[in-house]
Order: structure tokens, then sequence, then C-alpha cells
């Protein structure tokens, strides 16, 4: 396979895990921007499973905070789900972003796993939450397209939804991440770009094993749409290595992620311990060695 994208064509993400307060969290949304990563994220729960016992704090306030001591990075939430969030509220949270970052926020979405969306007393079957994602897709598209929006579906109401003031872009990028058939086929027909996390394999050669098939449907779907040239989101650290284990690593897994076509890929800021146990030494020479020698296309 001839991959459209060369690894120096790669834009690099990292996520800061919302568990610090933002006096020890800020120097961190500075620093990826000072290193060169194109993208920095944070997460949207409740509670985050990985660490059920730690702190978590708000993805809009967060990154409302990080709009204001950066001025290139762009700055995304990875990802908000329907386990909470309105259609209408989050496109309100999504223009006020992109207006305090100067344009500069990114929008993922998914349909999330089930512990938020336990703590809040729910229990929907899987069938059931990827029909509620679609519908939460496709109206949170037209609310960050149009005015005056009406909607009646089987599980959001909106009545002449106004959504003033206008973006500061023509349209907030909707990052839509997706593994299954039905939510891969939404990514490619509604996204302005698609994310996955890969999945699982027994070992690395196993996860991008995984990973190519993935990109395989990805490409059937934006066929079957009639749309190409769509961005490709890699989150790297759901394989069995953390990417920062080493610089050699990292630059090993964001080529292999070259190869299958990805535009982009992100990973995690090291911590003292699992998850994504590492160092900053490790993350700062990869920074040097390989984010650096990627300038964004």
């Amino acid at each position: 396979m001839t991959a459209p994208f060369a690894p120096s064509a790669l834009r690099h993400g990292i996520v800061v895990v919302p568990e610090h307060r933002w006096r020890e969290a800020a120097p961190r949304w500075a620093a990826a921007e000072e290193m060169g990563f194109d993208h920095a994220w944070t997460y949207d729960h409740l509670v985050w499973g990985g660490l059920p016992n730690a702190p978590v704090f708000a993805f809009a306030p967060t990154l409302a905070l990080a709009s204001t001591i950066t001025s290139t990075i762009g700055l995304g939430v990875f990802v908000a789900s329907p386990n909470f969030r309105h259609p209408y509220v989050l496109a309100r949270d999504a223009i006020t972003l992109d207006d305090a970052s100067a344009g500069r926020f990114l929008l993922g979405i998914g349909a999330g796993g089930d512990l938020d969306s336990r703590i809040l007393g729910e229990d929907r079957p899987l069938r059931e939450r990827v029909d509620r994602f679609h519908e939460f897709t496709h109206l949170l598209d037209r609310l960050l397209r149009e005015d005056h929006v009406d909607h009646a579906g089987a599980f959001y109401a909106t009545a002449d939804a106004r959504t003033l003031p206008e973006p500061v872009r023509d349209r907030v990028p909707l990052v839509v991440a997706a593994n299954g058939p039905r939510s891969v086929a939404l990514a490619a027909a509604v996204g302005d770009a698609w994310a996955t996390y890969g999945g699982k394999g027994a070992d690395l050669d196993a996860w991008f094993a995984h990973v190519a098939g993935l990109a395989a449907r990805f490409d059937d779907a934006c066929a079957a749409a009639g749309r190409s040239g769509l961005p490709r989101y890699l989150l790297l650290d759901s394989s069995p290595r953390y990417a920062l284990e080493s610089v050699e690593l990292y630059a090993e897994m964001t080529g292999r992620a070259a190869e299958l076509g990805f535009t982009d890929v992100v990973t995690h800021w090291p911590r003292p311990e699992s998850p994504y146990a590492g160092s900053e030494g490790v993350l700062e020479a990869a920074a040097e060695a390989v984010v650096r020698r990627a300038p964004s296309p």
C-alpha cells in the first residue's frame, strides 16, 4: 500500500489528562505548544474509567483557560459523547471555545463508554447507544451549520434553536471517533475528520494489523459517501505499548501510522504511574527528534 502521507507530513497531538488543578496543568498546555505539537486534547468525563479514583476537571473551562496561554496549537476534546451532553448545549460550548481560541478548537465526539451514563442512572443496550450517537451527530452537525434548527427525534428535540453568534470559521471541525461499521460510515458521511483508538491486539504488530483493517473500512466508507481527503487521527496509546516509552518507539509508531494513511497521531502526556507511565524527558526528546521534524502541511 502506498501511503498518502509520509511520516514527515504527520501532525502530532498530545492528551493532557484532566486530573490536575490548573496551576499544575497550565505549564503542560503551554509546553505542548512550545515543543511543536500541532494539537493538544483533554477528556470529557464525569469519571474516567482509566483512573476511577482520580479528580476530573471539565473540558470546556480547561480549554478556555488553555486558549489564554497558547496562540497556535489546536485545542480539542477527545471526546464528548451523548452520555451526558445535549447536542445544542455542546454546540454552544463549541462556538464559544472556537471564539476564545480564535478558531483553534477541535470538537471530538464519540458514542462514549457506559461508565458516565451508569453514574447518571442510565442503562442502554449498545445498539440503542449507537442509534443515539447517530442522531446526536446529525443534529450537532446541523447546529454547527445552521440557525433556527427544529428537530424532533427519538432521543433529542430542539424548537427553533438559535446558534448565534456565528463561528469564527465557516465550521468548527467535527472529529468523529468510530470503530464499528455503522459509526465509521457516519464519520465518513458527516465528519470533518475521523478518529480511532485502534482497538486491541496482543502485541504491536497485531494492534497495527487491526488498525489497518479499520483504515480500510474508513476508505470504503469514504468511497461510498463520495468523499476523500478527510483527516484521520490515530490515538496511539490504546496499543499494548505506551508510545512514549522511548523516542525510538514513538518514531516507529508514528511512522507506521503514516504508512497506513493517518494524517494525525495522538499520544498522552507522561504520568508517574500507569496508565501512560513515562518520563517527561522522553517526551521532550521525542518532540525534538520527531515532532519538530514534522511541519504541518
